[in-house]
């Protein structure tokens, strides 16, 4: 786990499967890092730098029929640009990044819900460049069930109008990938009232990051 220090910048990201509540909970996790007196600057994928943005268009299109390949390379041509328009330099001016989905959410949509190999993926990611994790994750977990209602009356994009089988498996791929790393991983029941759902963020930043005004020197 990489230390905050004034010189480099943490990156935070935010996983969970569609109708988690990760957008709703965002703005709420930026003024608590705020308040510890860090400079925050929030992105999501698909999206964060200017190619993602005009990919997420694409990539999201409900008239769109793509084949999982193409949804992969999509994904980290976006997430190249990603990290270096957006991500690097702000963890290099000592930035919280603070990024709605990432790498983990490709492992559990693509790998969990398309069943591609996680070699591949891997392979993937490196080819890409993708060498900076994250050094903290809240994983919003929810029963798929329970989260399709909540976004049942939205007009569905490409992602959102998967099967629950689609969710189930990414949800089991997301569950996997915080057992495998659980210094990294913190799960948050996302089913719980809105308030202590915010309250469990909170604790989990107080007890991960120091307020910036105790650093001496």
């Amino acid at each position: 786990m990489s230390k905050m220090t004034k010189e480099s910048g943490f990156f935070i990201t935010l996983e969970g499967i569609e109708g988690a509540g990760k957008s709703t909970v965002l703005p709420f996790l930026a003024e608590q890092i705020e308040a510890l007196g860090y400079t925050v600057e929030r992105s999501r994928e698909p999206g964060g730098g200017p190619l993602g943005e005009a990919l997420r268009a694409i990539f999201l299109n409900p008239d769109l029929q793509l084949d999982v390949e193409e949804e992969l390379l999509l994904l980290y041509a976006g997430r190249r640009d990603h990290l270096r328009s957006r991500i690097l330099p702000a963890l290099a001016a000592g930035k919280v990044l603070l990024c709605d989905r990432y790498e983990d959410s490709t492992v559990a949509y693509q790998g969990g819900g398309r069943g591609v190999a996680l070699a591949r993926i891997e392979e993937l990611s490196r080819w890409a460049g993708i060498l900076r994790q994250p050094d903290l994750t809240f994983w919003l977990d929810i029963d798929p069930q329970v989260a399709a209602e909540r976004i049942r009356d939205r007009r569905p994009d490409r992602m959102e109008r998967e099967s629950i089988d689609f969710f189930r498996r990414a949800q089991a791929a997301f569950a996997q990938r915080a057992m495998e790393m659980p210094k990294r991983f913190y799960r948050i029941d996302a089913s719980q009232p809105l308030a202590q759902v915010q309250e469990q963020l909170r604790e989990a930043l107080l007890a991960r990051i120091p307020p910036r005004q105790s650093h001496h020197g």
